[in-house]
Order: C-alpha cells, then sequence, then structure tokens
C-alpha cells in the first residue's frame, strides 16, 4: 500500500467519517506541521492534502478502505455486479435517443444509482468483520460506482452518457 490516509490524519479505519471530523484531524495535523506555527518544516503537507482529499470523496475512501483491509485492487479484481452492463447499456442507449433535452433525467438516474452504491458499500464496510469474503463484493460494487461516476462526469461535460 503507498499511503493509509487514515494513518496520516489519526482517524480510523471506517467507512463512515464525517467530512468535518476529517477536517478537524486535517487542521489539527497540518498546524502539527506548519514551520511558522510549530518549528516543521512542510515537508509532508502533499501527504496531510491527499489523505484529506480521499477521505473526504466517498468514492476515493471507499477505495482506500478496501486498500487498508486487503481486498482487491483495482486492477486485481475488474468484475461488475450481475446485470450491470446490460442495464447501463440500455440507459446510454435510451440517453442517446433522447438527446440533450433528457439529459438531466439520465443524470438524476445515474446520481440515484451512486447514492445506492455509497450506502451498499457503506453497508459492506460494516459488515466485513464478520465476513472478509465481502472484499470481493466491495470492489465489484466499487467497480460499477466508478463506471457511474464516469457517466455522471460525461453528462455534465455536454457528452453523450
Amino acid at each position: 500500500m503507498k499511503t493509509d490516509p487514515f494513518s496520516i490524519l489519526g482517524l480510523p479505519h471506517r467507512f463512515e467519517l464525517p467530512a468535518a471530523e476529517v477536517e478537524r484531524a486535517y487542521l489539527i495535523r497540518a498546524a502539527a506541521l506548519h514551520p511558522d506555527l510549530a518549528g516543521g518544516t512542510g515537508n509532508d503537507s502533499a501527504a496531510l492534502n491527499d489523505a484529506k482529499e480521499t477521505l473526504l470523496n466517498s468514492e476515493l475512501r471507499a477505495n482506500a478502505l478496501l486498500e487498508v483491509l486487503g481486498g482487491p485492487g483495482k486492477g486485481q479484481d475488474r468484475s461488475l455486479p450481475e446485470g450491470f452492463l446490460v442495464e447501463v447499456m440500455e440507459v446510454r442507449e435510451a440517453a442517446g435517443a433522447a438527446g440533450a433535452s433528457e439529459s438531466g433525467r439520465w443524470r438524476a438516474w445515474a446520481v440515484e444509482k451512486r447514492r445506492g452504491y455509497e450506502r451498499d458499500v457503506g453497508a459492506m464496510f460494516a459488515a466485513v468483520a464478520g465476513d472478509r469474503g465481502l472484499l470481493r463484493e466491495v470492489r465489484r460494487t466499487l467497480n460499477a460506482w466508478r463506471y457511474i461516476e464516469r457517466m455522471i462526469e460525461q453528462l455534465d461535460s455536454g457528452g453523450d452518457a
């Protein structure tokens, strides 16, 4: 593992982390590193900033937690939930046929899917302590989540879903 953002900020390894808790931990660590305030060198500020960015983004936080727990990485398991690709292909086809006037509808669909994946991943991480086999399922769900994130990015940039 390259870095553990949870350890960098002194936070527990869990998916449910309120933004205020991440911000508070970041500020405490940043103050300790600041050359003017604490005599630090400031050399670790990039790692601190990366850790904060990672933990404030629920998808990035989930990937970091999966890595910390020893689950499969993005390159190790590219599988998707059963039926996912068929569903997405149907949505993309419908969105392409509808054109720009319907992009809001498809964006709303994608945002709702993302919310569902976020809830599912949170529930799976809560149950992982009793079932390490869930880590593969977390990876599959995160792979689908990433796919949906790309779809939202495409819709936001005015491209076809």
